[in-house]
Formats: structure tokens, sequence, C-alpha cells
């Protein structure tokens, strides 16, 4: 299930001299007072933003719970807010996603539904693809009854450039097994998580 990125072979270094062309590049002196820990300040904050390179997600399934008494209902969790940022721009995406599944005859803890989320969110982003990566990788590793999962964002690439739209948001969709089959689940799911079906 990992598609974790070898370890790249760019240096610290090289990385803050790329920040400080692109502040020339756009007009600045990389010397002057206020630009000077520029280059180190993005080059730390692109280890937070991109973390997810750096794991698979997938791990965080592998911790289930049998002792659950049977069980076998539906298990939501809604407004996993997370920030990811577009493949074709760099720019900010940010939203929430509601989780959900049919167990079998285990559950996961409710934190690692979220971290899925965050494992995938903290990578160059698709909205489109971050939601069937999500919907996969539970899918995969619980191997439940089904698996539902809703994003909704909003794109800074169409917000602060281009077409400058504001109060735009996209949701995506992805249903599996019995959320895909069965439109009363799919229904159930969608009102746990507050969308109307008739809209």
């Amino acid at each position: 299930m990992s598609d974790i990125s070898p370890k790249h072979d760019v240096t610290r270094e090289q990385a803050e001299e790329a920040v400080r062309t692109l502040l020339r590049w756009a007009g600045e002196d990389p010397a002057r007072e206020g630009l000077l820990d520029t280059p180190k300040r993005v080059v730390k904050a692109y280890g937070d933003w991109f973390s997810g390179y750096a794991e698979d997600p997938a791990e965080y399934l592998k911790r289930t719970f049998k002792e659950v008494e049977g069980y076998d209902e539906m298990v939501v969790l809604r407004d996993i807010e997370f920030e990811s940022h577009c493949e074709h721009h760099m720019a900010p995406i940010i939203g929430r996603a509601h989780v959900g599944y049919m167990p079998t005859n285990r559950v996961v803890g409710i934190s690692k539904l979220a971290r899925v989320v965050e494992g995938y969110a903290r990578r160059f982003q698709v909205q489109e693809k971050m939601t069937a990566q999500i919907a996969q990788c539970i899918n995969e590793t619980l191997q439940p009854r089904g698996v539902a999962v809703v994003v909704e964002a909003s794109h800074e690439c169409m917000t602060t450039r281009g077409v400058h739209k504001r109060g735009v948001s996209m949701v995506t969709s992805q249903m599996l097994g019995s959320f895909r089959e069965d439109p009363r689940t799919r229904g159930e799911f969608l009102q746990f998580i507050g969308v109307r079906r008739d809209r």
C-alpha cells in the first residue's frame, strides 16, 4: 500500500538556495534584513507541510481492537480538519474530511482515521486523488464491509490567483463496498455527516 517517496538527495542548503532564487525572481533582495532567515523558515515549514512523504498511512491502521461485543454497524468520524497543498500551483488546500466504515470483526482507534487523512494531506495533492487514497488505504488495510470518504475543501489556487473566486468549496467522495452498493447505507452516512441527499 505504501507509496512513500525514496529519500531525496537534495540538501537543506540547496533547498534554501532555491528559496533565495524564487525571492530574487519575485523582485526581492534575499540579503535584506527581513528576508535573511526566510529560506530557513520556508525549508522548515516544508518539512512540516510535506511530512506525509515520510510515513505510510496504512501503518496507523494495523493495530485494531477485537473486543467490541460484536459491533458491526457504521463507524463515522466527521469534520477531520486538514491542510494540504495543490500539486499544480503549490497553493494551500484547506478543508475537512468525513470518514466512515462498516467493520467486520475489528475496529480501529478513531484517532488513527484522522492520522490517515493527515498522512495523505501532508503531500502535494489533487483532492480527487487524496479522497481515493484515504478510502483505498482503509479498505485494503482493515478490509471492512464498506468505506465512505467525503472531502470538502477550498483551494487557494482558485481564490488567490486565476479566477479569484472566494467562498467556493469543492466536494469529492469515494464509496466502496456496502456504501457503493446499498443506497440506504450511503444515505445513512450522508445523513450522519450532514449532507442532504435531495440537493
